[in-house]
């Protein structure tokens, strides 16, 4: 396949060489003519493992190319590739100047082009971004989105020093498009790619970047506080992160990161608030750690103003427990919102299997009490008297028997779902709390 790269800094020198290491004939674009003639001299216009030689193999082969030519280099290929850099203002939201007077470049070759081509978008660019590209190259050639051109986002997940290897032995390749065209193109392109090829939505593959780049900076910093606290403490902490990725099971895992509910139990909040005490004790400032607790109290938040905001009368909650399938009340965090419903005047009613007040006992008991003296008459035996008596049902447990019903019910009750079930969300009055 014949592919254009516009862009020829470290994306997209990558990608040159990567590509042609995949079996196609690369074009570099760009308008800096040095870069153009480092490439056209088979050099690569970064430092970086392993480019090198592909971009010297590649060129000696005639596979590999460059030009300031943005329309003959559309022309000639049948496939570009957008990445350009979007560096950040001064505001923290990125620039997409050089994304938009990239695409006018490729339009300008797509209008004289016959045959269909394909856009492919690896630049990390802001959600919206497909679209605007797909304005601009048809407000600009004439031509029709999705029958004479297709926009697809494919977002890089590429490290510095380990580029080439991220390159050609992804996780994951993501694609997204709104023509189906466009994505048989991309299942061609990366044909020789093992990796999973996942289609998804555009607006969630053009956020993932963000989102994984986020979470990397948040390991780093949350190692980098273990580490404070560490030292004080006269513990090696490589040791103990070495041991702590150890656990695929629940540490370095999916485990847990999954939108939803607030943590709440008997382990995470006390543990989370004993980490931090150490922390102040050694007068060492720990703002992830420090955080945390605020952020999860927000999720609480969340879930209250909703139910407000609907000005109801009675809510129904379907599981109260901190966690399915247990008993355990301890720091469950929707009894905090039950409390604050209580004192707003709701009338709230509950649901919950696997709680049986007369089965509760030492500190479960001793907690519930505290909080919910009347849980027996907030109680409720089955789901019709839970959803016969509710204006506004909170999901934060997936009972069978209540979700059947729900499903079965003509009642227009609003559900409010914390745990995604997904066999009620074509339900009308349906909502997700992060979906």
């Amino acid at each position: 396949m014949n592919i254009s790269i516009f862009g020829l800094g470290y994306v997209g020198c990558v990608s040159v060489g990567c590509l042609y290491k995949l079996g196609n004939r690369v074009t570099g674009v760009d308008t800096n003519k040095d870069k153009v003639d480092l490439v056209n001299s088979g050099i690569p216009t970064i430092i970086e493992d392993k480019i090198g030689e592909l971009m010297s193999e590649g060129y000696k082969k005639g596979q590999i190319s460059a030009t300031c030519d943005h329309v003959t280099a559309v022309k000639d290929t049948d496939v570009s590739f957008i990445c350009v850099g979007t560096p950040p203002s001064e505001s923290g939201h990125l620039t997409m100047d050089y994304i938009y007077k990239v695409s006018e470049q490729i339009a300008e070759g797509i209008k004289v082009k016959n045959k269909h081509h394909t856009v492919v978008i690896r630049s990390t660019v802001v959600p919206g971004t497909n679209k605007q590209v797909q304005e601009i190259i048809h407000k600009i050639s004439g031509k029709k989105i999705n029958l004479d051109f297709s926009i697809v986002s494919n977002p890089e997940f590429l490290r510095e020093g380990n580029a080439v290897d991220d390159y050609l032995n992804p996780s994951v390749t993501v694609v997204a498009s709104d023509s189906t065209a466009g994505i048989d193109i991309m299942k061609n392109v990366y044909k020789d790619i093992t990796a999973p090829f996942r289609v998804v939505s555009i607006e969630l593959a053009e956020i993932l970047k963000f989102v994984n780049n986020s979470f990397h900076a948040l390991k780093i910093t949350f190692a980098n506080e273990i580490g404070n606290i560490c030292k004080k403490l006269n513990i090696n902490a490589v040791d103990l992160m070495e041991l702590f990725a150890l656990d695929d099971k629940l540490n370095i895992s999916k485990a847990y990161l999954k939108p939803g509910f607030a943590f709440g139990g008997s382990c995470l909040p006390k543990d989370l608030k004993a980490l931090n005490s150490i922390a102040h004790d050694y007068y060492l400032n720990v703002p992830v750690l420090r955080n945390i607790d605020r952020s999860n109290i927000e999720q609480k938040k969340i879930v209250y103003d909703l139910v407000l905001k609907a000005n109801v009368k009675s809510v129904g909650i379907v599981g109260l427990s901190f966690k399915e399938g247990t008993d355990d009340l301890r720091d469950s965090p929707i009894i905090e919102v039950i409390e604050k419903f209580i004192g707003k005047g709701i009338n709230v009613r509950i649901y919950d299997e696997n709680v049986v007040v007369s089965n509760i006992i030492g500190a479960n008991k001793k907690f519930i009490m505290s909080k919910l003296p009347h849980i027996t008459s907030l109680l409720c035996k089955d789901p019709d008297e839970i959803i016969n008596n509710s204006d506004y049902i909170i999901i934060n447990s997936g009972f069978r028997k209540v979700i059947d019903v729900l499903i079965k019910s003509k009642s227009d009750i609003h559900i409010l779902d914390l745990v995604y079930v997904k066999e009620l969300m074509p339900l009308k009055n349906y909502s997700g709390l992060s979906w």
